[in-house]
């Protein structure tokens, strides 16, 4: 047994409620122990404060962890008018005070968010600046920098407003910080703001009603075919002779050539990029990703031989 591996050789994923007053970090710990594994990973991190769904990953289904991260996510949570945080969150000292701002106002500021955007991180956050941990630099008083950088709000609505707090529904690209848009919603408003909590309700076509508040082995669910289109992730299934190949790591070109994998182009149309390859019992194989040249290889060989 490899280190990390657990006895019963657990992988897949389970969607687990972290609750909020411990990071996903302490979440994890008690995936670790319930699957007697170090081998744990999660599709996107939850600050301390906040709440909601976390998809971790067990076993050699963390090596997917750079696909299934990239998902876009969704979120309730409530702004604080008002006042502005140093972290931008309940946790933070005030930085800074402003009127609270009225629902007409608020609302016409909406639209500036919606679509593809530039936003700054937090300076409270895990980004790196020059080599080191944002976060790391501001708790030593360092002044941090924090470029922009693009991200996209699929929807963006408010659900409710009883000043001085906002209720809001969020879809967002990966990288999305809600603290951040919280900042900037309130100063487009005129207003200075923090986010006061925040919820994670989906990651992809995933939603937190199907989560479990604590993992064990009844919750591990398999890496399937049904999985990958709940993610956004495209897949194919290989024909029965070029499963020990890909098993195997073989070169996939002899085995696009000879129809033995019915495949997608990239390109600028949209077409994927990325693909999970099953056998025909649903197994995950591997995922196969584009390379340099458009040229197809392995991002990840799943199952040995």
């Amino acid at each position: 047994m490899k280190a990390g591996e657990n006895s019963k050789g657990d992988s897949g994923f389970i969607l687990l409620n972290k609750k909020t007053g411990i990071t996903s970090f302490q979440a994890l710990n008690d995936v670790k122990k319930a699957f007697s594994t170090g081998k744990v990973g999660h599709a996107g991190t939850l600050d301390k404060f906040a709440s909601g769904l976390l998809l971790v990953l067990i076993g050699r289904a963390v090596k997917l962890t750079p696909w299934v991260s990239g998902c876009d996510k969704e979120y309730e949570g409530t702004i604080r008018f008002g006042m502005e945080t140093d972290t931008l969150d309940p946790e933070g000292v005030p930085v800074a005070e402003a009127p609270i701002p009225d629902r007409g106002t608020l609302e016409a500021a909406f639209p500036r968010f919606m679509g593809p955007i530039l936003q700054a991180p937090p300076a409270y956050s895990a980004v790196h600046v020059d080599g080191k941990r944002a976060y790391a630099l501001a708790r030593s008083g360092t002044p941090v920098e924090m470029r922009e950088r693009p991200v996209v709000i699929h929807a963006l609505r408010l659900l409710s407003f009883e000043p001085p707090l906002a209720h809001i529904r969020v879809r967002c690209s990966k990288g999305t910080y809600i603290r951040s848009l919280a900042r900037d919603l309130a100063l487009a408003a005129g207003s200075r703001g923090y986010l006061a909590a925040l919820t994670r309700t989906g990651i992809a076509g995933f939603s937190l009603a199907g989560a479990v508040d604590g993992p064990d082995r009844s919750s591990l669910r398999p890496i399937t075919p049904e999985v990958f289109a709940a993610l956004g992730i495209p897949c194919v299934e290989a024909a029965d002779g070029a499963v020990p190949g890909l098993r195997q790591g073989k070169p996939l070109a002899p085995l696009l050539a000879n129809g033995a994998l019915r495949f997608f182009s990239a390109g600028a149309d949209g077409s994927p990029n990325h693909a999970g390859v099953f056998d025909k019992n649903g197994n995950l194989i591997a995922v196969v990703e584009q390379k340099d040249r458009g040229l197809w290889g392995y991002g990840y060989v799943y199952a040995g031989p």
